[in-house]
């Protein structure tokens, strides 16, 4: 029988006979055999044959089941597996991965596995081959896949080696062996993804501990100020990501994937000029008074809030990522590490080392460091300790908007955000140690990677009350924190 399919004058009118009449079992077999031929004009064919654009010598069109276009969808993906580009073989075993293999495919694999010349793109077609072969009805083949098998990292393949392994599925003793071998060998790989999994999201949530509290510890650890309002600031800081982010979106949206670039200087500008407002008009009459500085602090950090509800509505707004901060990399089967945490790890870095220049290297850095270890004798070799007082208190609170601005990229903006971090900036400062930025640095990572690891053994909620516990035995111990302050003012 002829067809009418001139896109594929190459083949043969009994090949495009076998591929499109006939029963779907027999119509896929003979589509796999002649998949496996390569020939150049089949892909152009099967494109036909999915679009309803081939029809039988009598004007009636060739119907497809759902079976039989997944068929030819999964040889079009397979057909790729000889390109001579490098790429789109490793893009149609991608998309073979996602489907589910048959031993009729298996000849055209094969072909592909012997022409590779690409040592990972080979490695990955011999998983793909002993993923068929595990079910050959010989037993051979099926010990063969199953050592194969255990050379992978990939948690369908642990699910393939369950369902072997199920009772009445594998007969043969020694298959069965060689699978429970490999069972354990793919376990132990996906068991390493997940640790370094956890300590990835240990180090995120440590970075980001170290992002808030880096503020924190300039206005709590040199300044002396316990600013309940802290958080607010962060707030703030994310809020000002948000507007850039309008701006952007209506005035300049061919640049929107760059509103960020914008957002970090404005986060920072507005979050300090609020935080040079607070310690201009409350702050600075209530150094030396801690207790009354917590109270007035908490006042202001509801006013701030209650500011922002009115402004922008109590629910959450939506901040989006940039195209380039979307997505991951993919390192292993089960860790994928996502651009905007590995963004957030370098930008709470990039900050750290800005702040620790500024306060070691600088004019500024200098009278701040003058006026927290002795205030009376700065002033008296000319230093405005007012000024100094106001620069530090608004380095403190823009470094919080920097925070807000980070946090914006991976969770929630709303009124409450600071709510949720103000508790933890302060335990990260008392356990580095009051005034020491270095402290702040390994507590904020230690704690972010602790209560991640416990949190895999106890939950969220019991993980938070084991790391405050452990916070509160260690502080007992060791009072100064991790690093003790130096000079005049750890003597006062």
């Amino acid at each position: 029988m002829a067809l009418l399919a001139p896109v594929a004058h190459a083949l043969t009118p009994d090949q495009t006979a076998a591929i499109t009449t006939g029963d779907t079992d027999a119509r896929i077999t003979a589509l796999n055999r002649i998949a496996a031929e390569a020939d150049p004009t089949l892909p152009a064919f099967l494109r036909a044959l999915l679009d309803g654009e081939v029809k039988t010598p009598d004007g009636e069109e060739v119907i497809n089941n759902n079976r039989m276009r997944g068929a030819l969808e999964a040889a079009l993906g397979a057909l790729k597996l000889v390109s001579p580009d490098a790429k789109v073989r490793t893009e149609a075993l991608d998309e073979l991965r996602k489907q589910s293999l048959e031993e009729a495919q298996l000849p055209l694999i094969e072909k592909a596995y012997a022409a590779e010349t690409d040592a990972a793109l080979k490695s990955r077609l011999e998983l793909m081959r002993a993923t068929i072969l595990i079910t050959a009805s010989d037993p051979a083949k099926r010990l063969s896949a199953a050592q194969s098998l255990a050379g992978s990292s990939e948690p369908a393949v642990k699910s393939l080696i369950q369902e072997r392994l199920a009772p009445g599925a594998e007969t043969d003793n020694a298959v069965r062996g060689a699978l429970m071998t490999a069972r354990a060998a793919v376990e132990g790989k996906l068991a390493w993804g997940e640790r370094l999994g956890v300590v990835f999201t240990g180090v995120s949530l440590g970075s980001i501990l170290l992002l808030v509290a880096l503020g924190l510890a300039i206005t709590y650890g040199l300044m002396g100020v316990i600013n309940m309002a802290h958080g607010e600031l962060m707030m703030i800081g994310a809020y000002a990501t948000y507007l850039v982010q309008n701006l952007f979106r209506q005035f300049l949206p061919g640049l929107f994937d760059w509103y960020i670039v914008l957002a970090i200087p404005a986060s920072f500008a507005v979050a300090a000029l609020v935080g040079a407002v607070l310690e201009r008009t409350v702050i600075r009459w209530l150094y030396g008074r801690p207790l009354e500085t917590l109270l007035a602090t908490w006042g202001i950090s509801l006013v701030l809030m209650q500011g922002v509800r009115t402004l922008f509505g109590a629910q959450n707004v939506a901040v989006e990522n940039p195209s380039w901060l979307s997505g991951g990399v993919q390192v292993m089967s089960n860790l994928i590490l996502p651009y905007n945490r590995l963004a957030i790890i370098a930008f709470a870095f990039l900050v750290l080392g800005g702040v620790t220049l500024m306060i070691n290297r600088t004019r500024l850095g200098l009278f701040v460091r003058g006026v927290t270890q002795n205030r009376r004798m700065a002033a008296c070799v000319g230093i405005n300790t007012a000024r100094i007082d106001t620069y530090a208190f608004s380095l403190g609170a823009g470094i919080a908007g920097l925070a807000g601005c980070a946090l914006s990229q991976v969770g929630n903006v709303g009124p409450d955000l600071g709510q949720s971090y103000i508790v933890d900036a302060f335990m990260v400062v008392v356990t580095g140690g009051v005034g020491q930025l270095a402290g702040t640095v390994y507590a904020g990572l230690g704690l972010g990677i602790l209560n991640k690891f416990l949190e895999g053994f106890a939950g969220a909620v019991l993980a938070k009350i084991m790391v405050l516990v452990c916070i509160v035995v260690f502080i007992q111990k060791r009072p100064q924190g991790l690093f003790a302050m130096k000079g005049r003012s750890a003597e006062a």
